[in-house]
């Protein structure tokens, strides 16, 4: 018999027992449909990571200054200002796996308005080289340089959020916002950012569409701070492909806690460990789901032999017919193997749309991003189509080992 007859032959013997065949199938769909599920929706989390991570720098290490009461922080400006600028050109000047740094102040606002509205967004006094850093480009207009800075221009760039508050005209570009005491003309909207959370690891994230970012140098100009708070409130610095993240941490901590008296006014986050924690969680999830998913497998394998076992007491008078008309060992052996095979196929194929559809689901209800590989779901069909053909081996064997002539006697 050839292999399109043996394939056939398993569809006909499938489709005269219907109600056996689904519920031997169940075991291999609901095995495959969670494989690709938990694999779809690892891959979305991986890229949602990466996403994330991106939006803070990958390459980049983020020096906050940290907060304290009026008390405590009187104690502590006894020995050190704060972070500071002189703080940014010591790691520049110092530190050789530096590529390059920027600096962040946020404004305290109380009055943030244009002509036709008024918004409670954040402003933040940056550096120019902060929005490369950021990964935030101009969606309308333009970002200042260091030739804004460098005059003290008194420009703002926007969030799409904050223009569509200040400007629901869509006239954004070139209009006035005032901010505390100062007005300041936008000369630029930032493009659109599409993150699925606000926060990563701890770490806040996604608020540039509802900011107002201004240079740096016209803050320190044009704007009043309080006495003892820090002249900067981050420091962003990118270091070069060749250093690790938590050793050039480690050099930057002892670089400016050397400067701060060991005050230990600031802490360093690391997105590059975020993202190694955030990656190893992951594992441990797949880990997990794969073990769940490999449960449902060998479930379903285990359905298939003992079908399949059935099937040979049923059939015994069958194979001791076709024993007597030539047929060889192999020839019985293949064909219950590829009965077995179809059987996996076809879960498989059940399988993938269940996963597919159990992805969705998961995604509409509880808001987790999903990413397809074709890797993931051959991976999946492969391991399927290896279970139905391992656990179909001892009933075929059994099959092709039955003597003819008692075969042919039970009938």
């Amino acid at each position: 018999m050839k292999l399109t007859e043996s394939f056939g032959h398993a569809i006909s013997e499938m489709l005269h027992h219907k109600l056996r065949t689904l519920l031997t199938l169940l075991g291999m769909v609901f095995g495959v449909g969670a494989v690709i599920a938990m694999l779809s929706i690892g891959e979305g989390a991986k890229a949602e990571a990466m996403r994330l991570i991106e939006s803070m720098g990958l390459r980049n290490l983020l020096v906050n200054a940290r907060q304290f009461d009026p008390e405590t922080l009187k104690e502590i400006r006894e020995d050190s200002l704060g972070l500071n600028l002189n703080d940014r050109r010591a790691i520049t000047d110092t530190l050789p796996f530096v590529d390059q740094t920027c600096a962040e102040k946020s404004i305290k606002t109380y009055d943030l308005f244009s002509r036709q509205n008024s918004s409670d967004a954040s402003v933040l006094a940056v550096s120019p080289n902060c929005f490369g850093m950021s990964a935030l480009t101009a969606g309308a207009g333009r970002l200042f340089d260091q030739q804004d800075d460098a005059r003290y221009d008194q420009v703002a760039v926007i969030g799409s959020e904050v223009a569509a508050t200040l400007f629901p005209n869509g006239d954004a570009v070139g209009g006035l916002i005032k901010v505390n005491h100062l007005w300041l003309r936008v000369i630029g909207v930032l493009a659109s950012q599409t993150l699925t959370k606000d926060e990563f690891q701890g770490i806040k994230l996604g608020a540039e569409q509802n900011r107002v970012y201004m240079p740096l140098s016209t803050a320190f100009k044009r704007l009043k701070f309080e006495p003892m708070e820090d002249e900067l409130d981050t420091l962003r610095v990118g270091i070069n492909t060749t250093s690790s993240p938590q050793i050039a941490a480690l050099a930057i901590n002892r670089l400016i806690n050397r400067r701060h008296g060991q005050a230990e006014d600031f802490e360093i986050v690391i997105p590059a460990a975020l993202l190694n924690q955030q990656q190893q969680t992951q594992r441990i999830f797949t880990i997990v789901m794969s073990c769940i998913a490999g449960i449902s497998l060998l479930v379903g394998g285990i359905g298939i032999m003992n079908i399949m076992l059935a099937t040979v007491l049923e059939r015994t008078s069958e194979i001791g017919l076709l024993r007597a008309l030539g047929a060889r060992k192999i020839d019985i052996q293949r064909q219950f193997l590829v009965e077995s095979a179809t059987i996996a196929a076809l879960g498989a194929i059940l399988g993938i749309i269940m996963g597919v559809v159990l992805s969705f689901i998961i995604q509409s209800f509880a808001n987790w991003p999903v990413e397809w590989s074709l890797s993931s779901i051959l991976l999946a069909v492969g391991i399927c189509l290896l279970t139905g053909i391992g656990f179909g081996w001892y009933p075929a064997r059994r099959a092709a080992d039955l003597d003819p002539i008692r075969a042919l006697q039970s009938s």
